[in-house]
């Protein structure tokens, strides 16, 4: 199979895939390394597919979406909390990012949007594999949020401000 055969089978089967399907997974599938995956992910990305890269693999974004900026604040305990009721509501949480006063933005790609990558991500936290950004900025922290509707992000917010997550003065 020619590369631009496979790129375009690569955007084929994450269209149709309704989960991350993983560099390693594509690379034995089309008989190729996991750095030539990379690259196809890399070309692909620049010819302007919205092509996302999660902690389990690749996934296309669905168009149309939109995206909105929640500032929230909260302590360690109350993450899990905060992002199960963003997914609940059908959101996706996109990034964390915090503006640190010396070293500026800082920012990490989560792509959580399933129960499955919260419990993955709540443990690696647990276990002391990541610590989160927030405590950079004292529990202060930005998550891009994405979702099908801006009806969905109006729900998610309302959602955030009734639990006392949005970020005081916004």
């Amino acid at each position: 199979m020619k590369s631009d055969e496979r790129r375009r089978s690569i955007i084929d089967l994450l269209t149709a895939s309704d989960r991350p399907i993983s560099g390693g997974k594509l690379a034995e599938l089309y008989g190729v390394s996991r750095q030539i995956i990379v690259k196809d992910i890399a070309i692909l990305k620049a010819r302007r597919y919205e092509i996302c890269a999660t902690h389990t693999g690749y996934i296309m974004q669905p168009y149309p979406y939109k995206e909105r900026i929640f500032k929230v604040y909260h302590t360690t305990d109350k993450t899990e909390d905060e992002l199960n009721l963003i997914v609940a509501l059908g959101g996706t949480v996109v990034d964390v990012f915090v503006w640190h006063k010396a070293y500026g933005k800082m920012e990490a790609k989560l792509n959580i949007s399933s129960k499955e990558q919260i419990k993955q991500f709540i443990e690696n936290v647990r276990t002391g594999k990541s610590v989160e950004l927030m405590h950079v900025t004292g529990g202060y922290h930005y998550h891009t949020v994405r979702a099908d509707t801006e009806d969905i992000l109006d729900r998610i917010e309302s959602a955030l401000n009734d639990r006392k997550y949005i970020a005081p003065g916004i």
